[in-house]
């Protein structure tokens, strides 16, 4: 057993309308399991159920990352083959970035919401987007990776598990490796990263594993944690 146990988080990206009730179910099943929500928030959503419903899980203790500005609008500099614009911050150069990171930081304040650090879309930010957060004093960037402080580098390393839509075919397998790799990671103690996206939280079995891979870290003596309230390691540099 590990010597130090490990720490969960569980991040949800993609609230909509049309699936914030399932969004809010799954929110009061972690916090039946005490276990908190990180909220991946992209600038753009503007004020309406959504950023309403936001502000009221961040006020029960749940984190928010701002995740991008507006996934619609392609960046302008070089593509990332096969993400297109999904992956909207993974190969801006710093003055793209920073034009954005602007507008985003805007579109934030006209809500209220004040996010806890940066996680890009598809999990990935270019060497530009970093020195573009670092500019506009974000202190946290989580990643597909790890977890980085942007102040000094370091960064905690553990890659993020992702419950994503996969053909039926292959949807069971990969649901049962992700809970077992799951449980080996909280075994071992140290950050257990999970994440989902809204839209599948329709598909019972993807739902259902999420919430299996929660209950088996949380019996491997994992506590649920968020974003803001990671240490980063000081003995892995960048």
């Amino acid at each position: 057993m590990a010597n130090v146990d490990a720490e969960l988080v569980v991040s949800l990206a993609g609230v909509t309308p049309r699936t914030l009730h399932r969004c809010a179910d799954l929110a009061a099943e972690l916090e039946r399991r005490h276990v908190p929500l990180s909220v991946l928030y992209p600038a753009s959503t503007g004020e309406g159920p959504v950023t309403e419903w936001v502000r009221e899980r961040t006020g029960r203790g749940d984190g928010l990352l701002l995740h991008g500005y507006d996934h619609r609008v392609p960046p302008t500099d070089r593509p990332v083959v096969s993400l297109a614009k999904k992956a909207e911050f993974a190969a801006l150069g710093a003055h793209e970035a920073r034009l954005r990171l602007i507008a985003a930081k805007a579109a934030m304040e006209n809500t209220g919401l004040t996010p806890h650090g940066f996680a890009p879309p598809r999990w990935l930010a270019s060497p530009g987007t970093l020195d573009a957060l670092r500019e506009h004093g974000f202190q946290l960037c989580a990643d597909q990776h790890g977890v980085r402080d942007l102040k000094t580098g370091e960064v905690r390393r553990a890659r993020v598990q992702e419950f994503a839509s996969q053909s039926q075919r292959t949807e069971t397998i990969r649901c049962f490796a992700l809970v077992l790799a799951t449980a080996r990671a909280a075994r071992r103690g140290g950050l257990v990263r999970l994440g989902v996206e809204a839209s599948d939280l329709a598909r019972p079995g993807l739902r259902q594993a999420l919430l299996d891979a929660v209950d088996v870290a949380l019996e491997n003596r994992a506590f649920g944690t968020t974003y803001a309230k990671l240490k980063v390691s000081p003995a892995l540099p960048a």
